[in-house]
Order: C-alpha cells, then structure tokens, then sequence
C-alpha cells in the first residue's frame, strides 16, 4: 500500500513509517522540508499555506502539529491550535478535490479532547471536555470530519513512551538523578501508550476496514501519576520522594501545568472491541523494555 505520512520527521511519525517500510508499505513522507531526506521513502512538501500533494496515495497518516511540550505563551497557543486546524484543513481540501482519493484518512488526536474528568473512565464515546487543548482538539477533530468519501479514524493519542523523545525523554534524567516525585496531589490519573504500540495502532486502524471513527491510542491499563512516578523511578534503581506542588507547576509553567495535573483515565475500547492486542499493556513492563 502506497501511505502518505504528514510529520514524517517527527518523534510518531519516524516510528510508524519504519514499521510500514519494515512491512512492504511505500511511503511518502511530507515534511516542511522534504529535501531532508528518508532512506526509503519519496519526499514530499507539506505546508499550511496549500493543500498537499496526494497523487497516488491510497492511505493518509496525518501527524503533522506544533509540539504541546513547553511554556504555553499566547503565541505558543496559537502555533498549537493553527498547526492542527489548519494543517488538517489542508490535507482533506486535498482529497475532496481529487477523483482518485485515498481508502483512508487516519487524523492525528490527542485524549486532551476530554479534558479533566477525575476517575471517570472514558471511551471513544464519552463526550468532549473543556479548556485550551480539549477545544483545540475538538476543533482539530471537527476538519477532518469535513472529508468526502473516504473512511476516517481520528487517533486519540494519550502520553506516548518512548527510548529517544516523548514523555521520557525530560523526565528520566530528573528521576536518574533522584529528583524525581509525584505532580500535585499525585492522584490525578495518567493515560499512556508504548511507541511501539502506537505505530503497531495506527497501521492496525488503515489496514482494517471496520476500523473508522475515535480510536483511543492509550494502554489498557492507565494508572495514577503517583504510580507512574515510582515505577518509573523503580525501573531506574532511584528514589522518587520529592513532590511537585500544584502552585509551583503553575508558576513555572503557566496552563501547560494544567496538562499534567488534570486527571483523565483513558480506555481503548474500540481497539480492544476491533481485536487489537497490545504488546505492552502494562506500565512496568513497558518502562522496562525503553530503560531497563
């Protein structure tokens, strides 16, 4: 299967395209500068000022936005919010104006599309939450819907572990130095996925016809922030004792913080429902096979 990846360069999207290479897909890869090469894959522009490129693509990985990582400035939120409502806008302007259009468009998400909800467990069916990502989510979710005869799954990714970017890469030379601890009152619960899980995910939802809709891309088993700190910090032989207060994460931080310690208890229910088994569906054994 020829498959289009936007964000190719990025932390998922050079995971995903080395899993299809690995299995006899072709790939284009679109990227802000496709003269950057891809061993095995065509290179292809990607902009947020036209719609790209798509000839011959018979499957679209959208992945391409603005990092969330980092002080939310104004600007910071409007790079966050542009990149993904524009950039998806660009990419299903290119298929509605083709005749030969992909099978499928698997759009990028994010579980910040359900905002803080304390213990409830959520699935694809719960409804959206409220504040700065959950909008911008939602928004994001709503310009892929505008996509015309083609089957559409729209990825919820949640935190996503992984050996050379992610979630881990800042947090483990803090807790490799023992200064690693719990966020706020600690209780507030992390949903999570295995990078190697994600990619086997997202090419399981474009080769499988039943498979159309939310997909949340998270691990069986979410677990609390308190629990994540110790295992991350038992899997690295080191103590996890200093906690963080909600007020410093605040002021040091501004509403990024508001990330790390809203609450949101995520289940992949639909890949489970669609027979998808994950490699890694527990937290310790994940964190060892990235750092043990």
């Amino acid at each position: 299967m020829h498959i289009g990846v936007t964000g190719a360069t990025g932390f998922i999207g050079g995971k995903i395209i080395d899993l299809a290479l690995r299995r006899g897909h072709e790939i284009v890869a679109f990227t802000r500068a496709p003269r950057r090469a891809i061993p095995g894959c065509e290179m292809r522009d990607f902009s947020l000022e036209r719609p790209p490129d798509i000839a011959g693509c018979e499957a679209l990985i959208h992945l391409a936005g603005e990092s969330v990582m980092g002080l939310w400035t104004a600007a910071k939120k409007r790079r966050i919010t542009e990149s993904r409502v524009l950039g998806t806008r660009r990419v299903v302007e290119a298929i509605n104006a083709v005749r030969e259009k992909p099978e499928v468009l698997l759009s990028g998400s994010a579980i910040g599309f359900y905002g803080d909800r304390g213990d409830t467990e959520l699935t694809e069916t719960s409804p959206g939450g409220t504040g700065f990502l959950a909008a911008t989510t939602q928004a994001w979710e709503v310009e892929a819907e505008r996509v015309e005869g083609v089957r559409l799954v729209t990825l919820r990714t949640s935190l996503v572990l992984g050996k050379s970017g992610g979630a881990l890469a800042p947090m483990t030379p803090i807790f490799q130095l023992g200064l690693g601890g719990p966020l706020g009152d600690g209780r507030q619960w992390m949903s999570w996925i295995h990078l190697d899980d994600l990619a086997q995910l997202a090419l399981f939802a474009i080769e499988n016809l039943d498979v159309r809709g939310p997909l949340n891309g998270s691990a069986p088993w979410p677990v609390r922030n308190a629990d994540f700190t110790r295992t991350l910090a038992a899997t690295l032989h080191r103590p996890a004792f200093l906690r963080v207060p909600a007020f410093a994460l605040r002021a040091a931080l501004g509403d990024f913080a508001r990330e790390l310690l809203d609450s949101k208890r995520v289940l992949p229910a639909a890949a489970l429902d669609h027979g998808f088994g994950f490699t890694f569906a527990e937290l310790a054994p994940a964190l060892k096979n990235l750092l043990g």
